[in-house]
């Protein structure tokens, strides 16, 4: 399939110059692109790759003299980040399949699956559950007992969703993904060590209890997952104990992230890759954690917050602030703070001179 220049302009909601009937095929960057992809030189920085290609058009940045690059046509795009987004999704393969089940696939009894929807080979659906209109799942996934998963949706192979879990419309679940696994949630008959370095604070040593033995809290709140949610591969978001466990809509999460049991994540957030969050915790609207950000058991992050990279976050959060550091403070006082350790060694020096 091949777009006019104009056409993709357009569904950029960008400016298109020069040649605009002219048909590329796909995108690539700007030294290898042949004279059939659209080339991506979206910043300066790539300006003098062009001419080590053989693109006739390019994504270029607002006031670029795209014809002194020796191109026909150019789009003009004045965020590139967005423009990169549209572009992929119109030039993406989608995963179209033919309605219906694979006959190697196992259906409980009572599931309903629309007929427009997609069920892939050695994939299982529990008792009960449902499946939406056009939603794929391309195979070797499962689908526990009373589960629900609106239409639309995109379920990539090796995922696994637990019982009586919802699923709002347009999710994508990239594979291995587990929703709905049972919350890393247990008490001792005695006081366990855990709670008594908490209690303390690490003032008071510890001996072993006299009943050490871990009792499981079963979890029976499942999870819910609003429209137009995207989960990374491998990650895990655990069932509710009492409650369940709600992921807000538009939120988008990385790869390896863990959400754990009764956590709330509001709409439109973006959870980085490795970070994890632990049971209980409430974290508003439009929130973003950095990569590798830990967010402990039980505190609320409030709305437009973001942390840096690695960031612990120990204590509740008020809305606005951008965190960072471990324990988080606001990233102001992190680079302050940073700042002054650099220089430790110099003053150190200096005093010892003296």
């Amino acid at each position: 399939m091949t777009h006019s220049i104009e056409d993709i302009a357009a569904a950029l909601g960008a400016e298109a110059l020069g040649a605009v009937s002219l048909r590329v095929s796909g995108a690539a960057e700007p030294q290898s692109a042949g004279p059939h992809d659209l080339a991506l030189a979206m910043s300066p920085a790539y300006g003098d790759a062009i001419g080590q290609g053989q693109a006739r058009a390019a994504v270029v940045w607002p006031g670029a003299d795209w014809q002194a690059l020796g191109l026909e046509a150019a789009i003009v795009a004045p965020r590139a980040r967005l423009a990169m987004a549209r572009l992929t999704q119109m030039l993406d393969r989608p995963y179209g399949r033919e309605a219906g089940i694979h006959p190697t696939a196992v259906i409980g009894e009572g599931a309903e699956i629309d007929p427009t929807a997609h069920v892939g080979p050695l994939s299982i659906i529990g008792a009960g559950a449902k499946i939406g209109a056009g939603t794929v799942l391309t195979g070797q996934s499962t689908v526990g007992e009373g589960a629900e998963i609106g239409a639309d949706g995109l379920i990539h192979a090796g995922v696994r969703i637990g019982r009586d879990v919802r699923i709002g419309a347009r999710v994508i679940l990239q594979p291995n993904v587990v929703i709905g696994g049972d919350g890393f949630s247990f008490v001792s008959e005695a006081v366990s060590n855990a709670e008594r370095a908490r209690d303390s604070l690490g003032d008071e040593p510890l001996a072993a209890p006299q009943d050490a033995r871990w009792h499981r809290i079963h979890s029976l709140g499942g999870v819910e997952i609003g429209d137009d949610v995207e989960v990374g591969a491998n990650s895990a978001i655990d069932a509710g104990t009492i409650r369940a466990t709600r992921i807000g809509r538009g939120t988008k999460i990385d790869n390896l992230v863990q959400v754990g049991h009764n956590v709330i994540v509001g709409e439109d957030c973006l959870l980085c890759g490795t970070t994890g969050i632990a049971g209980s915790t409430v974290i508003g609207n439009r929130v973003v954690l950095g990569g590798m950000t830990g967010v402990v058991d039980n505190i609320r992050i409030g709305d437009d917050v973001v942390t840096g990279a690695g960031t612990l976050v120990i204590s509740n959060v008020p809305a606005g602030r951008i965190m960072m550091g471990s324990p988080a403070v606001k990233m102001s006082t992190h680079i302050e703070s940073y700042k002054a350790l650099r220089r430790l060694p110099r003053l150190l020096k200096r005093l010892g001179k003296g």
